[in-house]
């Protein structure tokens, strides 16, 4: 199993586009908790605190698709690295001038989201140029999804020891300058520097013209909306048994499940086309929420979040797959953004639902609206199910595709589109 991704993580850039990445990302996997824990300090109330989080999660939502069709449109260097020093120096004027200014430093806040480098994007752009052959890139997108889930232990982590060690706006500050430490770790590497897309047929739409893509964006707003709702209701779980730490163990194996399913996933090949298998992912996605309603004790609840997770790594993963084969040509890095912004949108949405359902039903409801998120990711891939069957595009990394402008595919297997 390990030495699948050992194969990878040896070839040539793939360690350190990958450890760039997850650098680079670092602001944005720990903004909502250093954006609460600093608006805190200053004396802020938690109501400021969640609409300063919500306004960078909404601009952020904004931002990455509009960047990401700038880097099919200028290339990696030219957009990447200029928005992560942007987006670094909005949080950083936040952490300068706190909140004497309220209008300053909600527009701080929303300048750094808006500028959030498309570098998850960006890394499943050059994934096929950097691998070659379909089965390591398909691996490559598991082990991608698994480090995120790192990224998102680690991250809030980091962000408390500084804030313990320091102060929250140190913790501010030294992430968001990792961040653009990780950027220019990205775009100074040779893939970065030579990739071009594809010529893209000029649409004002840009990726949101794929039928297929649209189908795909719906279930994983659901897929967000699950995963959000989960945060909410172990929060009033936690509440329920009277200890905060087992909120903690409850997160802790949600991410151990993910990171379970993502490694088994990645270590073997699939046969089939990836939207049908897609499909039963997620009906097993849902099958792993619904039985949280049962709520039981502490130990119990513990094994079925880390059931739960199990099967959102590989959700993701065979999205990154199917939204490469439905992406239109030349907006590759547009369309993972899009993915990244949709997922974000539908866990914000779960958030929103997940507090009001405590309050009418109790924790159980909370945790039956994961369920009823997972129902509706499974009812739309169904749905669209003809959609999805006609890709607009034949994965394939040859010589002359967006991917692959320096001919370093392997013959046989392509990822570009068709004319």
């Amino acid at each position: 199993m390990a030495a699948g991704y050992m194969d990878i993580l040896r070839t040539r850039h793939a360690a350190r586009l990958l450890a760039g990445t997850l650098v680079g990302r670092l602001p944005n996997g720990t903004a909502h908790i250093a954006i609460v824990l600093f608006t805190r300090a200053e004396g802020g109330s938690y109501t400021l605190a969640g609409a300063l989080a919500a306004a960078y999660g909404l601009a952020t939502a904004v931002g990455q698709p509009l960047l990401g069709r700038a880097v099919d449109l200028y290339g990696q260097p030219r957009v990447q690295l200029p928005a992560a020093v942007v987006s670094a120096l909005g949080m950083a004027v936040l952490a300068l001038i706190g909140l004497a200014s309220l209008p300053a430093a909600c527009a701080a806040v929303v300048v750094a989201g808006v500028f959030t480098p498309p570098l998850e994007g960006g890394l499943r752009a050059l994934w096929p140029t950097v691998l070659g052959r379909e089965d390591r890139v398909h691996r490559a997108y598991a082990m991608d999804a698994v480090a995120q889930e790192i990224m998102f232990t680690v991250g809030p982590l980091l962000v408390t020891v500084l804030v313990s060690l320091r102060s929250p706006a140190t913790a501010l500050l030294v992430i968001n300058a990792l961040g653009v430490l990780g950027a220019l770790s990205v775009v100074l590497s040779e893939p970065s520097r030579v990739w071009r897309s594809a010529p893209r047929e000029a649409h004002w739409l840009g990726a949101l013209r794929s039928p297929g893509l649209l189908a795909l964006l719906g279930a994983f707003f659901f897929v967000g909306l699950a995963l959000g709702s989960i945060t909410v209701a172990g929060v009033a779980y936690a509440d329920d048994q009277g200890r905060e730490s087992v909120y903690g163990w409850l997160m802790a194996a949600l991410g151990l499940g993910a990171l379970i399913g993502g490694v088994v996933y990645g270590a073997r090949q699939w046969a089939g086309a990836p939207e049908r298998r897609l499909r039963i992912i997620v009906a097993l996605l849902a099958l792993g929420y619904l039985p949280l309603m049962l709520t039981p004790g502490v130990p119990a609840m513990t094994a079925l979040a880390a059931l739960a997770g199990v099967f959102l790594a590989p959700a993701i993963a065979c999205s990154f797959i199917v939204v490469d084969r439905h992406a239109p040509q030349g907006t590759v890095t547009e369309a993972f953004s899009w993915l990244v912004t949709t997922f974000g949108v539908g866990a914000a949405a779960g958030t929103a639902v997940a507090g009001p359902a405590v309050e009418l039903g109790g924790t159980a409801w909370s945790f039956a609206v994961a369920g009823a998120g997972g129902v509706a990711a499974l009812l739309v891939l169904l749905a669209t199910g003809r959609v999805l069957a006609a890709p607009g595009r034949t994965p394939a990394v040859v010589a002359g595709s967006e991917n692959d402008r320096n001919g370093a595919a392997e013959p046989g297997f392509s990822s570009g589109h068709k004319a």
